[in-house]
């Protein structure tokens, strides 16, 4: 076990209509301290999020969920959070908010590889 690292995850979710509360799962963020790690995957499925709700703006989506890119990768690009430490980046990102783009609760887990845990999960909570 000397390989294996803690990590945390939260799902990111679409909410169309904050009062109602329904939302579809769009994408994962893993975060891991000790492997200095931080990353977004996501998919939007244009069809099925205007099946859900025909007055969401996709492209609207699309740039945020860019911003969330950037602000993992980090420096100038991500703005004043994007050059904050990973740890502050990752809790700004999954922060409670009650916006149309959402993260559950953050989970932990224990690694190898958050790279492989990214990819699991994406695969189990998206698709």
């Amino acid at each position: 076990m000397p390989n294996k690292v803690p990590y945390e995850f939260a799902v990111i979710r679409v909410v169309p209509k904050v009062e109602r509360e329904e939302f579809i799962n769009v994408g994962v963020i893993v975060f891991s301290k000790r492997k200095k790690y931080l990353d977004i995957k996501y998919q939007l499925n244009e069809n099925r999020l205007r099946a859900f709700s025909e007055e969401l703006d996709v492209e609207m989506l699309k740039g945020y969920l860019k911003a969330w890119e950037a602000v993992c990768r980090g420096g100038a690009q991500g703005g004043s959070i994007g050059q904050q430490e990973l740890p502050y980046r990752f809790r700004w990102l999954s922060a409670s908010r009650s916006t149309i783009l959402q993260t559950s609760r953050i989970h932990p887990g224990i690694c190898d590889s958050p790279e492989e845990v990214l990819e699991d999960l994406f695969q189990r909570y998206v698709l």
